[in-house]
């Protein structure tokens, strides 16, 4: 299997097809296998990466690092021992909140950006985090098969829901450090510097983090543009994922007719 190191932690990742690459990056606690259906749609006609990054899915699980700057740091390596040239970002939830935090810190290594329900800004919009920072530490497998459902619109697989949740409780307890930073953030303040070309995606009906937040930041982000899947919640990758797919394509399409503008 690929991986590659970067300060002696191993990151897994996939890389396919040739062309303009896209690299994805999942949400909290999954791994790249929640972006199977766009791999196999797109690896025909773009170079397709997924990486899970650190303390998920087959990548290490360290003590440290599992934070904002720890995970961009990977990001970062990735893209260049990669050789990946101005990548567009497709995020999921917290992977939006690293994808939109890449390009506000290195705009010179993107060539856009797709963010997909998110990234959320707390307090007053998103999870309640203070609840599930103590869940997560006292009851993690109770309180994580209570959660997820949630994630999902109503009449999901109860299959897609097990399966997300066996890819949360397979993953290391350390990337709970995230929620503890996500309790204070809020990126508004500076959408209106980001140069990058942004287009949100987001569930319509989207529990966690509703799409009130994503037409909120895209009316702070120049030029960003903001796309609603219908009938789907917080994963429309795997929920509507046909859908999703013909939506991504064309927001890849417009971001690269921003950037070469």
């Amino acid at each position: 299997m690929p991986y590659l190191t970067v300060d002696d932690v191993q990151l897994y990742y996939e890389d396919q097809g040739t062309g303009q690459p896209l690299l994805f990056l999942h949400g909290w606690g999954t791994s790249g296998r929640v972006w199977g259906a766009q791999q196999a749609a797109l690896v025909t006609d773009f170079r397709v990466v997924t990486v899970d990054w650190r303390g998920c899915g087959r990548s290490d699980r360290p003590v440290a690092g599992n934070n904002l700057a720890g995970v961009l740091a990977d990001l970062v390596e990735l893209i260049r021992q990669l050789g990946l040239p101005r990548p567009i970002v497709i995020g999921s939830s917290v992977g939006a909140t690293f994808a939109t935090e890449l390009a506000l810190a290195r705009p010179d290594l993107l060539g856009g950006v797709v963010a997909v329900d998110g990234p959320a800004y707390w307090p007053g919009q998103g999870m309640p985090l203070a609840e599930i920072i103590g869940e997560m530490r006292d009851h993690r497998a109770e309180f994580v098969a209570r959660w997820v459902p949630n994630w999902y619109a109503p009449g999901t697989s109860p299959a897609l829901v097990d399966w997300t949740v066996r890819q949360i409780l397979d993953s290391g307890v350390y990337i709970d450090e995230l929620f503890h930073l996500f309790a204070t953030y809020d990126p508004r303040p500076r959408l209106p510097q980001l140069r990058t070309p942004i287009h949100y995606l987001h569930g319509e009906l989207d529990a966690e983090i509703p799409v009130a937040v994503a037409r909120a930041c895209a009316a702070l982000t120049p030029g960003a543009r903001v796309g609603v899947i219908a009938g789907a919640g917080h994963m429309p990758q795997q929920e509507r994922a046909a859908e999703f797919t013909a939506a991504l394509r064309a927001a890849i399409a417009n971001l690269t007719l921003q950037a070469a503008a």
